[in-house]
């Protein structure tokens, strides 16, 4: 008989994880609703942009990894990644990051310039910026919001070749939801980011009412923002509801915390603010009549 064979842990799956394909893959959303919203019709245009805007987040994520690579040994949400377990080499993970960000840039070059010079910017303000920031100051979240507000505004840049009124918004509320989001996430995580010397909560004493408050605030900010589309005429009633009742309760799960600061609710909001995007995001798209229906039309 043969030897057996001796299955050794998926590169695949350890590449998946290297590049943080799940959190990928809703920043990818992020950016197609943006390119629909703006009227994008393309379909190798949003081949391009799934594809390229994947590779280039992937990059983002594993340049992330490899600078943290030490801190992630110490925190237990990431001693089990690639590097600090050994399933990765570090020679290997530069090359994955350099393969992925050439190829994900030159995807968006072929949609347009413009496009692969954001996707160039949200890597290197995350890797270089916003990365080394959050061992110093809590005003990392700050600086991080912006590449992480850029997926929509480039998904429309891809679709009209052009910086305008329409990219900003769409940058403007999700760099607002940013807030909540993250500070949600660092609630939940505190005592594990203690250890790696991360303070990205916004009051210097951590979790109290002061923090608690600051999220309200955004998250509450987040109902008017959410309906500058509607306010502007682009969008109708149902994004007026749906907005409206989203962004009540998101504030409502963020006044929860405010008087509870407790991290059970901190974990609803954190949840909460995975779903209020996307829906928001899309229900744009679809109450976008005329675009939503010319894009059905090139479907038939």
């Amino acid at each position: 008989m043969s030897d057996a064979i001796v299955i050794k842990p998926s590169k695949i799956k350890t590449y998946l994880v290297f590049t943080k394909f799940r959190l990928s893959f809703l920043v990818i959303l992020s950016a197609l609703s943006g390119y629909l919203f703006a009227g994008g019709q393309n379909w190798l245009q949003i081949t391009y942009l799934m594809l390229g805007g994947t590779l280039v987040t992937g990059a983002s994520n594993g340049a992330n990894q490899i600078w943290e690579r030490d801190l992630d040994q110490i925190m237990s949400r990431t001693n089990n990644r690639p590097l600090p377990t050994g399933q990765m080499r570090l020679n290997e993970a530069y090359m994955i990051v350099i393969l992925f960000l050439l190829i994900g840039t030159s995807l968006l070059y072929l949609i347009n310039l413009k496009s692969a010079i954001l996707g160039l910017l949200a890597f290197s303000s995350y890797v270089f910026v916003y990365t080394p920031l959050k061992q110093i100051t809590p005003w990392a979240v700050f600086v991080g919001a912006f590449p992480g507000a850029i997926p929509p505004f480039l998904g429309a840049i891809a679709a009209t070749d052009a910086f305008g009124f329409i990219p900003g918004i769409l940058f403007f509320v999700q760099f607002t939801w940013q807030f909540p989001h993250f500070w949600a996430i660092a609630w939940v995580l505190y005592e594990d980011y203690k250890k790696a010397g991360f303070s990205l909560l916004p009051s210097k004493s951590g979790k109290n009412k002061s923090s608690a408050f600051q999220i309200m605030v955004y998250a509450l900010a987040l109902i008017p923002f959410s309906l500058m589309p509607w306010l502007l005429g682009w969008v109708g009633s149902i994004t007026l509801v749906a907005a409206s009742v989203l962004g009540i309760w998101f504030f409502y799960l963020s006044y929860k915390l405010y008087i509870s600061c407790e991290t059970s609710d901190a974990r609803k909001l954190m949840f909460a603010s995975f779903v209020y995007l996307p829906i928001i995001q899309f229900i744009y798209v679809f109450d976008r009549t005329d675009h939503f229906i010319d894009l059905l039309n090139s479907l038939s």
